[in-house]
């Protein structure tokens, strides 16, 4: 399922409304769960957002989860009300499908990005998400020099503010005709607009459909990777014994590179204990 298609279906629904002894049993029904905090645990809210953000901020708060990703500037008040961080900010993208590969919306990203970029390092935080969009018929090197062109204009503002611009990579079942499928193209960018203020944000449930080999690319690709996304496949569900990712590994492959930033957990619940497959999940992935 797309992530927009997702949350506008979770928007419009009246049955995800969390309610207060909802929220008094999930808060009771942790107690014991304790992290060890070598890996920096994080969550896309999108995920969870059949409960209002400032219920889901106090959970986090009592699994001792601070990082939440995908939260743009308005809610970014809320997150410091409760002192979690915003490990991959977004609000300056178009979409998905209409990024950088594209020249026609240079001019308008390059507003977007200018504007948000300051605004990201006052609050705190460092990554800000971007999309190359689709294809629609354009080469592959045609877009990778176009994304050159357009990151080009915002990397020095990115540099002075300590902001990382990560770009996500999505497989074609989900996303058909998106640019960013693959790893040796997103590297590539990488390595054309050089420095450390651009990487990529590394989905492992994508790139296992689209290409698998999942360790040996984090071994050699590291360098590139700024941040990372979860989720089990097939489905894009809880990381359990259901799908074929075995995460443990993966994480333990990912802490060896020497890596500091976030790993973000970003399936759709399937489980009725939507917070327990939540902290599932934490414990899988705290190795």
């Amino acid at each position: 399922m797309k992530r927009r298609n997702f949350i506008s279906a979770a928007a419009l629904g009246s049955a995800g409304l969390a309610t207060t002894s909802s929220m008094a049993k999930d808060l009771n029904s942790f107690q014991d769960f304790k992290l060890k905090h070598n890996v920096n645990h994080s969550v896309c809210q999108w995920c969870f957002n059949y409960m209002p953000l400032e219920d889901f901020l106090k959970i986090l708060n009592q699994l001792g989860v601070k990082a939440i990703d995908l939260i743009g500037p308005k809610d970014w008040p809320l997150l410091k009300k409760y002192d979690i961080h915003c490990s991959m900010c977004n609000g300056a993208e178009i979409s998905l499908t209409e990024g950088w590969n594209d020249p026609k919306y240079h001019e308008e990203l390059i507003k977007n990005y200018t504007e948000i970029i300051p605004k990201v390092a006052e609050a705190g935080y460092t990554n800000l998400i971007c999309f190359s969009g689709n294809r629609r018929g354009m080469n592959d090197y045609v877009g990778l020099q176009n994304c050159v062109d357009g990151l080009s204009k915002i990397m020095p503002l990115a540099e002075k503010h300590g902001v990382v611009i990560q770009m996500e990579l999505f497989n074609q079942i989900d996303h058909p005709d998106y640019m960013c499928d693959n790893s040796l193209w997103g590297v590539e960018l990488c390595k054309r607009l050089g420095g450390d203020n651009f990487k990529l944000l590394y989905d492992i449930y994508h790139m296992q459909i689209q290409e698998g080999d999942i360790i040996r690319t984090i071994q050699t690709y590291h360098q590139y990777f700024g941040h990372y996304h979860t989720a089990g496949v097939p489905g894009r569900h809880e990381i359990d014994e259901t799908q074929e990712l075995y995460y443990p590994a993966i994480m333990k492959a990912i802490l060896d590179t020497g890596f500091t930033g976030h790993v973000a957990q970003e399936f759709i619940v399937t489980w009725e204990d939507k917070i327990g497959a939540l902290k599932d999940s934490f414990l899988r992935c705290d190795v």
